[in-house]
């Protein structure tokens, strides 16, 4: 098994430095038995935990009992349950074989994990206690290097409580956040390949907080015990980075959303593919949630499985500051390829997003334009953005039908634009439109440039 050194792991974890914030208990289901599988302990030379999934016998070479531990007590919607269990449907919902049939791999201490090898299905689960998200020091920092991770019934990977940097306070929050400081971070390790498969989990009631409506018939009050709606979850905000060379490759093909934060996200480095049938990022805290770029390479298909979802879904702000961004949305939808409740801000990077809708655009530090096309494309078109001379600035391929495309790059200056698929001229952009907002689910005039 590889090892870094101690001089490299301390120079992966400087591209978590790029203070968070402006400045529930984790219950197991009923039908799951707790039943440990023993453990063969080993501790890396560098400090860093090496866990490696055997998929053969599904046993993990883990640092200490006392640091991870294997159980069957995967959390997931139960089949059988009437309308006061949650708000899943029948498809939705898990048997007790199906659940069982995954090995939940619990991280409970702080520290550094490397986690290799596959699990067919599995779950790698951080839950450093109830008191975690006021503790500075309970962090956890997965460095992926070569794993194959699938789980069926929930995500692949979920991080329960670990420190959180941030405030979910709507009234003192912005779309300026570091998440430096936060508990869940991942590092993908240069050269590494790395799969998640995953699932979701619908909401799941807290029992003791139901109002039933005055016939009994419906559920008019509850709050929410389980929701986890990404294939790779965190309950916290998380950073994701890549090497000093940002070479590893992480793929999250999920069934319902891709890449999902509570509160904020930041995308550092490495190279993310997201295959997802819903949203392919998610950051979900209404007025408050920061997705942020600053580098490395994502690539955002929605597959369209739920029959919706945007490639970026930011319930807050979103803000591309560096990196190259292609996010897809749904082909059949009314859905965007980048999204944002409070506003989009590019300030960096090179950004192509396609959909069939515009969301909101604030003043950003670098130009962009908006095509606004006529018809949809078709699937797999390959297109090329053409300034006033002819000059070929960008080449764009688009795999989903959309009907609006935004481009954003340090190449744009203040110039005519034109879309071509082929030959023929799909959009022609209009020169020196001023900046500012753009209005949500509205498309400018035809090839509208903005800056």
């Amino acid at each position: 098994m590889k090892k870094f050194s101690v001089f490299t792991i301390l120079l992966c974890l400087m591209f978590i430095l790029t203070a968070c914030g402006m400045t529930s208990d984790v219950t197991e289901p009923e039908n799951i038995t707790t039943e440990a599988q023993p453990t063969d302990s080993v501790l890396a030379d560098d400090g860093v935990v090496d866990i490696g999934l055997d998929d053969e016998d599904i046993t993990v070479e883990a640092a200490a009992s006392d640091t991870t531990h294997i159980d069957k007590d995967i959390v997931y919607y139960e089949e059988g349950k009437d309308f006061t269990y949650g708000e899943g449907s029948d498809e939705d919902a898990h048997s007790e074989e199906e659940a069982l049939a995954h090995t939940v791999v619990h991280i409970t201490k702080a520290g550094t994990y490397r986690l290799s090898g596959k699990l067919s299905k599995g779950q790698i689960a951080v839950d450093l206690g109830d008191s975690a998200k006021e503790n500075p020091e309970a962090v956890v920092t997965l460095i992926l290097d070569g794993v194959d991770i699938t789980c069926e019934v929930a995500p692949a990977i979920i991080f329960y409580n670990v420190y959180e940097c941030g405030s979910d306070d709507a009234d003192t929050a912005s779309k300026d956040v570091d998440t430096t400081l936060t508990g869940a971070n991942v590092i993908i390790a240069d050269g590494s390949e790395n799969t998640v498969n995953g699932s979701y989990v619908a909401k799941i009631y807290k029992p003791d907080s139901i109002v039933l409506s005055a016939d009994g018939a419906s559920v008019e009050d509850a709050s929410k015990l389980h929701k986890y709606d990404g294939a790779f979850y965190s309950k916290m905000s998380m950073n994701i980075n890549g090497g000093e060379e940002g070479t590893g490759v992480l793929t999250i093909n999920a069934e319902n959303e891709g890449l999902d934060s509570e509160l904020h996200l930041t995308i550092n480095g490495g190279i993310i593919n997201i295959n997802s049938g819903n949203d392919g990022i998610n950051t979900n805290e209404d007025g408050v949630s920061v997705t942020t770029v600053n580098g490395g390479v994502l690539n955002i298909k929605v597959t369209g499985e739920t029959g919706e979802g945007d490639g970026i879904d930011s319930n807050g702000w979103l803000v591309i500051n560096g990196g190259e961004v292609k996010a897809q949305a749904c082909s059949t939808s009314a859905d965007a390829g980048i999204d944002s409740d409070m506003g989009i801000h590019i300030n960096g990077g090179t950004v192509v997003a396609s959909g069939s809708m515009l969301d909101r655009f604030e003043d950003g530090g670098q130009n962009y334009v908006v095509f606004n096309l006529r018809q949809s494309l078709s699937d797999t078109e390959e297109l090329s953005i053409k300034n006033s001379s002819d000059e070929a600035v960008a080449t764009l391929f688009i795999e989903n039908d959309c009907s609006v495309i935004v481009y954003s790059s340090s190449d744009l200056t203040d110039d005519t634009y034109t879309l071509y698929s082929g030959e023929e001229q799909v959009a022609v952009g209009s020169e020196g439109m001023a900046g500012g907002p753009g209005m949500p689910g509205m498309a400018p005039p035809d090839g509208a440039f903005r800056h």
